[in-house]
């Protein structure tokens, strides 16, 4: 597969705002692999969106998002919304803190290896993931590509969202780690009530994740059995597990052999509800977007991406 001609769209603060100082070394990379390509930064949240719809709109026949999962989730999110997404393909370069979904796709975790795929990569069509959540007592949809969270995963999410970002990629995921495990320690289980289809569970958990990639956080295995062309999510609910026994079977979650444990349940749906006893966060892709009752649903081949 080679790509004919790209807009590449570049989050300059992804990465502890490391994209900006490598933006220069990224962008001749591209160029010694032949791309021909336009760019544009973005300016802030949302912007990446609103540039990947117009750009679709345009005709540019692929999207590059330079930058993390969040960065991808805002561009899949702005072609989606295009109605030009079985037209036009999703290329990314990793270069956030955080790259889970290019790690479901076997994309190299450095902009080198991700940049080469763009001349030399397959194309796959992948399922995508619809969440819809409550947000200052309103309704709120979006697409989400890898996965997304309700309780723990997601309390984390919102306590990195106030982490200064500015010191570079190596120190956030530091950051990240030490405000997770605080997180962790803070954290409380509480009932939770799951609907699927006609079937209601109501169990005492820590976190829901509904992942339709594999990956998570750091590099966490999360959902083993998770594929991205299955039609199917997996859901994945921890059940009552203390702290001593999350930050145990922390090492585990590297190689996906948490899922061993009894008290953790992973299922394949086409779709979920999900009702908390007490309002929990939301995220998707590391995009803090609202809190519980939340549904999650996924909408199969709804993208073509280079892998």
């Amino acid at each position: 597969m080679s790509v004919p001609y790209a807009m590449v769209i570049v989050n300059p603060i992804a990465g502890g705002s490391s994209v900006r100082r490598q933006w220069p070394r990224i962008r001749r990379q591209l160029h010694n692999i032949g791309l021909s390509f336009d760019y544009e930064f973005t300016r802030g949240t949302g912007h990446a969106a609103e540039l990947a719809r117009q750009a679709a709109e345009i005709g540019y026949p692929c999207l590059v998002a330079v930058g993390g999962d969040g960065t991808v989730n805002e561009v899949a999110n702005g072609l989606l919304c295009s109605g030009r997404s079985g037209s036009t393909i999703l290329g990314i370069v990793s270069a956030g803190s955080a790259c889970s979904f290019a790690r479901s796709l076997g994309i190299a975790q450095d902009y080198a290896g991700a940049c080469s795929l763009l001349k030399g990569g397959k194309i796959a069509v992948i399922d995508v993931g619809v969440v819809q959540c409550q947000s200052n007592r309103q309704l709120v949809q979006r697409y989400f590509l890898n996965t997304a969270d309700v309780g723990l995963g997601s309390a984390m999410v919102d306590a990195w969202t106030r982490l200064p970002n500015y010191l570079g990629r190596s120190v956030n995921h530091g950051l990240r780690t030490v405000q997770g495990l605080s997180c962790l320690y803070k954290h409380r289980n509480t009932i939770i009530k799951l609907h699927e289809g006609d079937k209601v569970e109501t169990i005492f958990s820590s976190d829901i994740i509904i992942a339709n990639g594999q990956y998570f956080a750091d590099g966490m295995q999360i959902a083993p059995y998770a594929k991205l062309d299955d039609g199917l999510l997996d859901i994945v609910s921890v059940r009552d597990l203390g702290r001593s026994e999350l930050l145990k079977m922390w090492p585990a979650l590297y190689k996906g052999n948490h899922i061993r444990n009894p008290k953790i349940k992973e299922v394949k749906s086409t779709g979920i509800t999900i009702e908390s006893e007490d309002s929990l966060f939301v995220e998707a892709d590391g995009i803090m977007l609202g809190e519980t009752p939340a549904s999650f649903w996924v909408i199969p081949s709804a993208l073509t991406v280079v892998v």
